[in-house]
């Protein structure tokens, strides 16, 4: 198997911001996002399902239904390749469908949410619904960072 050869890109900032798509939390933020749709009634949060590491939290679902806390930003798929889903604030200065690519060669899975800081690649294909069952294992995992 042969590898990928590096891609020298950056971030700018969005030319067309997309409609978001999903709420991204990362540290505190993520806390806080996970605190707010936790305060959300279960009836309300039916539209929307979350996935998360122990410093990510990532909420999708229709824009309307997407929680606004302090420190959240928002994503949403990418116009040229659906399955690779960026923030709406930034764009990569580089082919979208180079970064797929290499990200889908890399990773094998799909989709991914490529995020500018902190650097990080995060699989949304074990995206749930966002029950009460989830949202207690998403905080029992959530790392400690400083309660908002």
């Amino acid at each position: 198997m042969s590898t990928l050869p590096a891609i020298p890109w950056t971030w700018r900032a969005a030319s067309d911001a997309p409609v978001p798509r999903a709420a991204v939390g990362h540290g505190v933020a993520a806390q806080r996002l996970l605190a707010r749709l936790s305060a959300l009634p279960a009836a309300r949060r039916e539209s929307l399902a979350a996935t998360g590491t122990a410093d990510w939290l990532v909420v999708l679902g229709p824009t309307d239904d997407l929680p606004w806390v302090e420190g959240v930003r928002y994503a949403a798929p990418s116009a040229s390749s659906a399955a690779l889903w960026l923030p709406t604030h930034l764009e990569p200065a580089a082919p979208v469908d180079l970064l797929w690519r290499a990200l889908e060669a890399r990773h094998a899975r799909a989709p991914l949410l490529l995020w500018p800081e902190p650097a990080a690649v995060l699989p949304l294909d074990r995206q749930l619904p966002a029950s009460d069952a989830l949202l207690a294992t998403l905080a029992a995992h959530l790392r400690g960072c400083a309660t908002p």
